[in-house]
């Protein structure tokens, strides 16, 4: 199994080396080391060069370093080593894609040759049998099967065996080496299974043939089987043939080869030539040993350094990268600081001038609403008593010339009370039902009857004295639109409580309001001063049936 497994990775190694694009330094590098047989550079060269193919997310190439650095641990007998970095490249190959095919079937192939040294031969079967389903090269997978016969062999299932055998035996006949090696493992197979096969010609024509063809390896496979076959039946032929076999394998520089073959010595030569050849045995053994242990320690060594080198440079990155977050973070606070600063007084600035746009509009809506309070107080009070003396002095005879006077000096008094911002004071001597009652029947004349209904002194009891300002106001400014533009011979005025409101209704028989949407100035005040009670105010009128004004104001 050695020899067919070494010609297979010869072949690999050279059609890998042929076809890689170089993509990075170490590649060269590690088939350089392999072309010289420096294992350990090889692999440490092929172990830096996947690392440059991981960055560069080449998931194959990575799967082809991999598969090198795991040939060369199983070359070197570090076979668990083998088996690990095998299963890591099998995770980087696709197997639906036809390109990757052939590094799977080596991959598998080897591991199939690592796990076969641990003498695990079903697990090892199993590999073999992956290699062969991937293989794309009708050599290959002859090779790939004789392993599996092998291993067949070596499970002592030689039927299996023997049928893969004769199975392929017809299609290696054109090719010598290949129908030798065939030839030569069909007729152990036969004589293991059946010790009274005669298994000699067979065994003699593949020598023969690797003679001619000068294949050391296939030689020493022969050797082994020459030995084997005459152990038992012909010891001198056997120690002839083992010794052949020794010396072959010291030509071939097969440790395993050669320490099989003084194990074959030591049983079969006389006791002094033995004892000499288990001295060689032993130091042999011992040397094998070592080399592997140190190969597995080398190998393993050369991984920690190689982790421990991209932790440090992981550590060093990290390190890099907290002080550029700190120098960020820094920077940033140091501008956020500046930045609220420079927000601060532009916001301060904005806000004071703001703040003094809206005090100086404030006190201008301030002005503008004392100006307006003094302008409704002179329409109201003023301008409305002024037009009541005066309708007094139009609608009656007899004209009461110190009343007159007494009421244009309390009209006086008005303005100028309102010039200094005074309220208008309320008679003592009245109470209000008595001043609403005056004010309306001021409004009568000979052919202009004001008729009162429900105000009664009780009726006033808990309306506050603002509300009852406002409702004497409007009141007259009623009064004085009728006067002025209803042409009525009557007028009704009804005052009463419903459901915590007081209610008035007013109503003549004039002449209307042609367009209920176009009121003037005094009848506007009207419905400001109602809302400004939260109070309601209906105004009904058709051209020629005279006006109805419904008026509702909490008193609660």
């Amino acid at each position: 199994m050695t020899v067919f497994f070494f010609v297979f990775v010869a072949c690999f190694k050279d059609n890998t080396y042929n076809t890689v694009i170089v993509q990075n330094p170490d590649i060269d590098k590690a088939y350089e080391y392999l072309e010289r047989g420096i294992e350990d550079s090889a692999f440490f060269a092929f172990n830096s060069a996947k690392d440059i193919y991981m960055e560069a997310n080449d998931s194959l190439k990575v799967a082809n370093c991999l598969i090198n650095m795991a040939i060369t641990q199983k070359d070197q007998g570090d076979y668990f080593g083998a088996q690990e970095t095998a299963l890591q490249a099998v995770d980087y190959l696709n197997k639906s894609n036809p390109k990757h095919h052939v590094y799977l079937s080596t991959n598998y192939n080897n591991l199939g040759a690592a796990t076969g040294k641990l003498s695990d031969f079903e697990q090892a079967l199993m590999f073999y049998k992956a290699a062969l389903q991937f293989s794309q090269d009708s050599l290959n997978s002859l090779i790939y099967q004789n392993n599996m016969a092998i291993c067949y062999q070596n499970l002592k299932d030689y039927n299996k065996a023997i049928q893969i055998y004769t199975n392929i035996y017809d299609q290696v006949k054109d090719n010598r080496r290949q129908y030798a090696r065939v030839l030569s493992n069909l007729a152990r197979t036969k004589w293991l299974a059946d010790p009274a096969y005669s298994a000699i010609d067979e065994f003699l024509t593949s020598w023969a043939i690797r003679e001619q063809e000068n294949d050391l390896w296939g030689l020493n496979a022969s050797y082994v089987h020459l030995t084997d076959y005459y152990t038992d039946i012909h010891p001198d032929s056997a120690l002839w043939y083992a010794k052949k076999m020794y010396y072959t394998a010291n030509k071939i520089q097969s440790p395993d080869d050669q320490i099989y073959a003084l194990s074959k010595l030591i049983e079969l030569s006389p006791e002094g030539k033995s004892k000499e050849y288990f001295q060689t045995y032993q130091s042999l053994t011992d040397s094998v040993h070592q080399a592997r242990a140190a190969a597995k320690n080398q190998f393993a060594l050369i991984r920690y350094e190689v982790e421990k080198n991209k932790a440090d440079n992981l550590w060093l990155q990290k390190e890099n990268a907290e002080k550029i977050n700190r120098l960020t973070r820094q920077r940033f606070f140091t501008g956020s600081l500046v930045f609220l600063l420079v927000l601060s007084v532009v916001g301060g600035r904005l806000w004071y001038r703001k703040r003094k746009q809206r005090l100086d509009l404030e006190a201008q809506h301030k002005i503008k609403a004392s100006q307006l309070k003094t302008s409704r107080k002179v329409h109201d009070v003023v301008a409305n008593g002024i037009y009541r003396v005066m309708s007094e002095i139009e609608n009656k005879e007899d004209i009461d010339r110190e009343g007159i006077l007494d009421k244009l000096e309390g009209v006086y008094h008005k303005s100028r009370d309102i010039s200094y911002e005074a309220e208008e004071p309320l008679p003592a001597a009245q109470t209000y039902a008595q001043q609403i009652t005056e004010l309306l029947t001021s409004f009568a004349t000979v052919h202009q009857k004001v008729l009162i209904v429900g105000n009664e002194s009780q009726l006033w009891d808990n309306v506050n004295e603002n509300v009852k300002t406002e409702i004497k106001h409007v009141l007259q400014e009623l009064m004085v639109n009728m006067r002025k533009h209803s042409h009525t011979d009557q007028v009704v005025i009804r005052f009463g409580k419903n459901e915590a409101k007081l209610k008035i209704f007013y109503k003549d028989n004039g002449v209307g309001m042609k367009n209920m949407h176009a009121q003037g100035n005094g009848l506007k005040n009207t419905g400001s001063r109602i809302k400004n009670l939260d109070g309601a105010i209906i105004f009904v009128s058709e051209p020629g049936n005279g006006l109805k004004v419904e008026i509702a104001i909490p008193i609660s």
